[in-house]
Formats: C-alpha cells, sequence, structure tokens
C-alpha cells in the first residue's frame, strides 16, 4: 500500500500561506508528494525545492486570472496534481492546513483498515478553523466542519466545486461537463485538520482575501470591496472559542511571530434571533442543524 500526498500553492509567503509546514506535515506517512506550483514571484517553488525531500514533485503550472467562476481554478489546480500521484491512496493537504504529528500514526492505521474494505472510497476529518490568532477558533455555523481529506486513487474522482472536497464522476468528460457527481461513501477517523486560513496579520489577510475572491467576483466587485493598504476586519463575526490544544510542532516558528493584536472582546456582529435559538440548541445536541454535507457516511 503507497500513500501519495498532493497539494497545490502560488505565493505562498506573498499572502502568508504555511504551505512549507503544509507539505512537512503529512511528508512521513507519504511515498511521494506531487504539488502543483502557480507562477510565482516570491520563491514559492524555490523554498519547496529546499525541503530537500526526494518524496516532492513540483509540477509548474499557469494560473488562469480569467477563469473567475466560483473558485474552480482552485480544484483545478488540485486536480492537476491528483492526476499525477501513483499511490493507492490520495492525501490531499491544502496549503493553509497542517497535520499534528501525533495524529500521522492513527492517520497510516485508518488508511491500512480502508484499504481492505473497498466500499470505503475516503476518510473524512475533522477541521479546527482557526481565526484571528492561533489562540482562537471560528465558532460559527458558517465555517465547515468535516472535510474529505484522503481518497483512493481512482481515476474518475474528482476535487469538487473550489477544492472543497470530491466527488466520482463516469468520466473526465462528465466532470467537466454539467454532472453534479457522486458523494464518495467514507469513514470518519475523529482526527483534526489544523486550518489557519484566517490567522495572518490584518494587512495580510486583507491581501489575501482580496485576491482569493478574484477567482470568484469581477474587478469593479473587487475594487468596490478593497483597498490595497486597508486592514482585515476580523471583528465582523458572531463567535469565536479559546483554543485549548496544542498545535502541530512545525507551526511552532510561525506562531511566535504572530504580531499582531486580537481582541476577542470587540467582535461586534450581531446574532438575529434565528440564530440565537439555533445556536443554544446546537450548542446543547453538539449537532449542528441542516449541516451542508459533501459525503456519504458509512
Amino acid at each position: 500500500m503507497q500513500i501519495s500526498g498532493f497539494s497545490y500553492i502560488r505565493n505562498g509567503f506573498k499572502y502568508g500561506y504555511p504551505f512549507l509546514q503544509s507539505i512537512q506535515s503529512v511528508l512521513p506517512i507519504c511515498d511521494e508528494f506531487i504539488i502543483a506550483v502557480g507562477d510565482s514571484e516570491d520563491g514559492t517553488k524555490e523554498a519547496i525545492n529546499n525541503i530537500g525531500s526526494s518524496k516532492i514533485k513540483i509540477i509548474d503550472t499557469i494560473w488562469d486570472e480569467k477563469l473567475r467562476n466560483n473558485g474552480k481554478i482552485f480544484a483545478q489546480q488540485a486536480n492537476i496534481a491528483l492526476r499525477e500521484i501513483k499511490g493507492d491512496w490520495a492525501f490531499h493537504i491544502q496549503a493553509d492546513e497542517v497535520i499534528h504529528e501525533n495524529d500521522l500514526h492513527k492517520i497510516y492505521d485508518h488508511i491500512k483498515t480502508a484499504n481492505n474494505e473497498n466500499k470505503i472510497e475516503g476518510l473524512l476529518f475533522d477541521f479546527l478553523n482557526f481565526y484571528g490568532s492561533y489562540k482562537y477558533l471560528n465558532n460559527t455555523r458558517y465555517q465547515h466542519k468535516k472535510e474529505i481529506r484522503i481518497v483512493r486513487n481512482n481515476q474518475n474522482i474528482y476535487s469538487y466545486l473550489d477544492s472543497q472536497g470530491f466527488r466520482k464522476y463516469p468520466s473526465y468528460n462528465d466532470y467537466v461537463g454539467d454532472h453534479k457527481g457522486d458523494k464518495l461513501k467514507v469513514k470518519y477517523i475523529n482526527i483534526p485538520v489544523y486550518h489557519y486560513s484566517y490567522v495572518r496579520s490584518p494587512k495580510q489577510m486583507n491581501n489575501k482575501s482580496k485576491i482569493f475572491e478574484t477567482f470568484w467576483h469581477d474587478d469593479q466587485y473587487i475594487q468596490n470591496k478593497y483597498q490595497q493598504e486597508q486592514e482585515f476586519n476580523y471583528y465582523n463575526i458572531e463567535r469565536i472559542k479559546l483554543f485549548n490544544g496544542t498545535h502541530p510542532l512545525v507551526m511552532k516558528n510561525i506562531i511566535e511571530k504572530e504580531d499582531w493584536n486580537f481582541d476577542p472582546n470587540k467582535l461586534n456582529k450581531q446574532l438575529s434571533i434565528k440564530d440565537k435559538i439555533l445556536y443554544f440548541i446546537e450548542d446543547k445536541l453538539n449537532y449542528r442543524i441542516g449541516e451542508y454535507k459533501n459525503y456519504k457516511l458509512i
């Protein structure tokens, strides 16, 4: 049984992605790691080469700046790497996601078990969505709680929508056509992905969000919403919660460099009566009502 890691990145330093830590966090259990590296001007490709692992294979890509359709550029880049893997299982780790070293052996054991159960097409992870600071987590209803991050190396499984998850298609032509795909049959493994998408300095977060949204919206929308030197408003959110665990060791140097102030007492988004009721029920039941699930649990 072989495991292939895969990912994609472009201008990782410029927009504050922990992409090197992301790769290094899963490399120990991967037999190879394929990464699609977009045309970057900040030394991203060189830094990946400097990791110095023979497991890593870089695929040079050019991002289509005109592809502004619901973030499809991200799925496109993920699939470029996915289609090059050779392993029996594909471990997708995005550039702002990191796996804790204490969980690697458990993940490997879950893959080994799933390898003997043909009905299992993927493994479902929990997500720890950090927000504003490495000390806090997003605690709203609008952040995904679980995602598929490991799938069988099946030529008919492709990255779905904006690289959110995966689905299975009759053929590649169906994938690029109008077919919606079939949800994968997955096993939930109760292991978290450490997701650092919303942890940067407010200025860098603004720049990252701006470039990110260009792959959904036109220039006029971006011009109206963003200013180059503007700082991201971390306080336009209704709920966060304190993180009481430990971060992956590969994140230590980055976390120690946190040099901006995030005050949880300044949150200013008001809850509607409906949301107050929903949060009360969900907190009591530890269950999200109406949660979107891009998978079938088995």
